[in-house]
């Protein structure tokens, strides 16, 4: 059946709905909640390549969901002329051509705060596990070290820490209130100082991670940000300094990463992202001054309530010519 047929079989009262792009396929419990409301294209289902099944829908599509890290590319952006709206359902932004979509005039929507309280408590809980070894006391016991080799080493404690946070956004600075909360001193390092916040601001990353014990990276991933935690800021940061990162696995760079700790020229890391996920460097999972997860900071049901609620608003809000809740600005 062509895809023309199978449109106009379509009963009459789905079609009222309105059409949505989907790329890739959603979580089951966001698909059964949107599916009442919108109308969803599905490239993977079509027995066309997905080349031809965008250009027999070129002239419908006026809202794409952008589902996970799919690349929104310029060639993708060039099969839908009349797109008017991407909906993306993560925070960052770095896998849509958000130049190409500036110059056609399409908006941009993201997660918004959904995931800020998850990504900023699991940021103090990596750094807490670090400080303290917790993970690798955990190992040490299970492997039956404690009676045959006495007591794990001591961790360090948190209270008194100075923390750059690179990122000041709202993740970064829920991140700062909950540290601040343990007595640590905030720095940060943003495009921009804030007029309204007290921390102390730098304007270079380097000079923040010589004034720093920690560095916490949120910030969004750009061509600007990649690798903004290099070797320099590295060596900066000291041999007992420690990264953390929940934003994306290239804001630092990770060969340099894995050489610095080996060398001891760093202290620890809490690494949730990578670079080329879902590979992780071999010489880091033997380092136990390295706490790693698979990239799961905002996995938690009450995250993906508040992601659903933030995409089902874009694409109300955008069908009914309303302001759009979480447009992306820059």
């Amino acid at each position: 059946m062509s895809v023309e047929n199978h449109t106009a079989e379509t009963p009459a009262g789905e079609r009222e709905l309105p059409l949505v792009l989907l790329l890739p396929p959603l979580f089951p419990h966001f698909h059964v909640a949107l599916t009442h409301k919108f109308r969803f294209l599905k490239p993977w289902e079509s027995p066309l390549p997905r080349e031809e099944f965008l250009a027999a829908h070129a002239c419908a599509v006026r809202a794409l969901l952008c589902s996970g890290p799919t690349p929104v590319d310029a060639e993708l952006l060039a099969c839908l002329p009349r797109l008017e709206l991407v909906v993306a359902s993560s925070a960052g932004v770095n896998h849509i051509d958000v130049a190409a979509c500036r110059r056609r005039g399409i908006a941009i929507t993201n997660a918004g705060n959904a995931f800020t309280d998850d990504v900023a408590d699991y940021a103090v809980a990596l750094l807490i596990d670090v400080l303290h070894k917790i993970s690798a006391s955990d190992r040490y016991v299970r492997r039956g070290l404690w009676p045959i080799k006495g007591d794990h080493p001591l961790g360090r404690k948190l209270g008194g820490k100075r923390v750059g946070v690179i990122g000041l956004g709202s993740i970064g600075s829920a991140v700062a209130r909950r540290l601040e909360a343990f007595g640590c001193t905030i720095l940060y390092h943003s495009r921009r100082k804030k007029p309204s916040v007290s921390h102390q601001f730098f304007s270079n990353v380097t000079d923040l991670a010589a004034e720093s014990d920690v560095l916490v990276t949120t910030c969004t991933l750009t061509a600007e940000t990649h690798h903004i935690i290099d070797r320099e800021v590295m060596l900066a940061l000291g041999k007992d300094g420690i990264i953390i990162n929940v934003g994306r696995g290239a804001l630092v760079d990770e060969k340099e990463l894995v050489r610095c700790l080996m060398e001891g020229e760093i202290g620890g890391a809490g690494l949730d992202v990578f670079e080329n996920e879902p590979v992780v460097p071999q010489e880091l999972l033997h380092m136990d001054n390295v706490v790693l997860t698979h990239h799961q900071a905002v996995f938690t049901p009450e995250s993906f309530h508040g992601l659903l609620e933030v995409v089902m608003g874009n694409l109300e809000a955008f069908f009914s010519n309303r302001p759009l809740p979480t447009p992306v600005s820059e």
